[in-house]
C-alpha cells in the first residue's frame, strides 16, 4: 500500500477532491465520466492509489480542468512560493500558519497563487531599489555627469545674469559673452543628452530580476529568439549557447536517440567522450530529466528542475545535494538516490571536473554537473534528503543547515550564543 504524502505535499487525491466538491458533483458522476469505479476514485482521492497517465487524463476533463492542474510537481511550485512569501513576512514579525499553507494551497489555489505572486514582485522590488539605490550613490560616470550639468548650468546662469545687469557693455565683452552661452548651451546639450540616454540604458538594465533569474526564465521559455532583455543576461544566454554547441558538435541529436535511461557511464564510455559532457547532453535531450552545473565556488551557472521538482529558486542550494558532494572528489563520480520534501525521488549522478584557466602553472578551476532523472517507483532503497535554501525548508532536521527554517524555528535558549 502507498504510503500518505507528506503534510507540505498538496497531493492529486486533495486537488480533485476540492474540485469535485467545488462542482457540487457526486464520487459516482465523476468516476463514471472518467470511466473508473467510485470506490477506485475514493481511494485516489484518499491518497492511497496512484495517478497514471491515462486516468489523470480522464479525471482532468470529467473536472473540466486541465491535465496539468493535476501533474505532481504543480503543488511543489506553489508551495516553494508561499514558504518563500511566509519568510519575507516572517521576518518582519508577521506570524505565519506555516502548519496551514498546504490545506490553504488546495482549497484557495488561486488566492495561494496571487499571495505568491505579489511576495515576488514585492521581493523583484526591493532587489531593484536596492540595486538602483546603490549605483545611484556609487556610480563615478553618473556623479561625474551630473556634476558636469550642475557646473554647466551654474555657467550659463552667471553669463545671462552678468549680460541682464550691464546693457551698456562694450560691444567686444557682449561678444564674448555670447560666445560664452553658445559654447556653455551647448556644452549642456551635449551632457545631457548623454545622461539621458546612459538612464534608459539604466533603466533597462535594471529590470525586476537578476541577471541569473533572466537567463533561467529565458531557457524555460523555450530560449526565443528575442533574448533575454539586460545585457548581463543576453551574455549568459550567448555563453551558454557556445557551450551547448560545442557539446552537440562533440555528441549529436541522433547518437541519443535510444539513451533515454542508459547507464551515462557505459554511454560515455562506448562513445569514447568525457562523462560530464554527456550528462549535460541528457540532461537537456531527457525530457523528464534536470540538470545543474555549478563552479568550484558552488555559484550556480545553469539550472533545469526535473519533471515533478519545484522551480529553482536563485540563492543558496540545498547543500545535500551530490553536486556537491562531486566537488569534493573531482574525477570521481557520485550516484545517489535522493527524496525532496514533497517526496519525490530523483537519481542523481554528479561529476566535478578540473582544468588550469590559463595554462600549466595557473590557478586550476573546477566545475561540476548533475543529472537528475526520475526513480523507479518499485525502488525502495534509502535515500538522501534534499530539500530548497534553508530558510524555507520544512525538514526539522538536516546536518547542512546553516540558518533555522520559518517552518521550523528554533526554541528560545536552545543554542548558546
Amino acid at each position: 500500500m502507498s504510503q500518505p504524502p507528506p503534510p507540505s505535499r498538496v497531493s492529486a487525491g486533495t486537488r480533485i477532491r476540492e474540485r469535485r466538491l467545488s462542482l457540487g458533483r457526486a464520487q459516482s458522476d465523476v468516476a463514471r465520466a472518467a470511466g473508473i469505479s467510485p470506490a477506485y476514485l475514493n481511494l485516489i482521492e484518499h491518497d492511497r492509489r496512484n495517478l497514471t497517465d491515462a486516468v489523470r487524463a480522464r479525471l482532468a476533463a470529467a473536472l473540466e480542468i486541465s491535465e496539468t492542474e493535476l501533474e505532481a510537481g504543480r503543488e511543489q511550485a506553489l508551495l516553494a512560493g508561499l514558504r518563500i512569501a511566509a519568510a519575507a513576512e516572517a521576518a518582519g514579525g508577521v506570524p505565519v500558519e506555516t502548519d496551514r499553507m498546504a490545506e490553504f494551497a488546495a482549497r484557495l489555489p488561486g488566492w495561494a497563487g496571487l499571495v505568491v505572486d505579489l511576495s515576488q514582485r514585492a521581493e523583484a522590488q526591493m532587489r531593484r531599489l536596492a540595486d538602483l539605490s546603490d549605483r545611484m550613490t556609487q556610480n563615478p560616470y553618473l556623479l561625474d555627469t551630473l556634476h558636469e550639468v550642475l557646473s554647466a548650468t551654474t555657467s550659463l546662469r552667471s553669463t545671462a545674469s552678468i549680460l541682464v545687469q550691464e546693457p551698456d557693455m562694450d560691444r567686444d565683452w557682449r561678444a564674448r559673452f555670447h560666445g560664452n552661452l553658445d559654447q556653455d548651451s551647448k556644452r549642456l546639450s551635449v551632457t545631457a543628452q548623454a545622461l539621458v540616454a546612459y538612464l534608459d540604458g539604466f533603466e533597462e538594465d535594471a529590470g525586476l530580476m537578476t541577471p541569473q533569474e533572466e537567463f533561467e526564465a529565458w531557457v524555460v521559455e523555450g530560449r526565443p529568439a528575442i533574448g533575454p532583455a539586460s545585457d548581463a543576461a543576453r551574455d549568459l544566454a550567448r555563453g551558454w549557447q557556445r557551450q551547448e554547441a560545442a557539446d552537440r558538435a562533440a555528441l549529436p541529436d541522433a547518437a541519443l536517440a535510444e539513451a533515454d535511461g542508459v547507464d551515462p557511464a557505459r554511454l560515455a564510455a562506448g562513445l569514447g567522450l568525457p562523462l560530464d559532457l554527456v550528462l549535460r547532453r541528457l540532461g537537456l535531450t531527457e525530457t523528464h530529466s534536470g540538470l545543474m552545473i555549478c563552479d568550484g565556488a558552488g555559484g550556480v551557472i545553469f539550472r533545469r528542475p526535473a519533471r515533478g521538482m519545484a522551480p529553482a529558486r536563485p540563492g543558496d542550494p540545498c547543500a545535500m545535494l551530490p553536486i556537491f558532494e562531486a566537488l569534493g572528489q573531482p574525477g570521481t563520480p557520485v550516484l545517489r538516490l535522493i527524496e525532496t520534501e514533497t517526496g519525490l525521488r530523483l537519481r542523481a549522478i554528479a561529476l566535478a571536473a578540473r582544468h588550469p584557466a590559463a595554462g600549466l602553472g595557473g590557478p586550476v578551476l573546477s566545475r561540476a554537473v548533475m543529472l537528475l532523472r526520475p526513480a523507479p517507483e518499485d525502488q525502495d532503497a534509502p535515500a538522501v534528503a534534499v530539500g530548497p535554501t534553508c530558510r524555507i525548508c520544512s525538514r526539522p532536521a538536516c546536518p547542512a543547515r546553516r540558518v533555522a527554517s520559518i517552518l521550523h524555528p528554533p526554541k528560545a535558549g536552545s543554542r548558546p550564543l
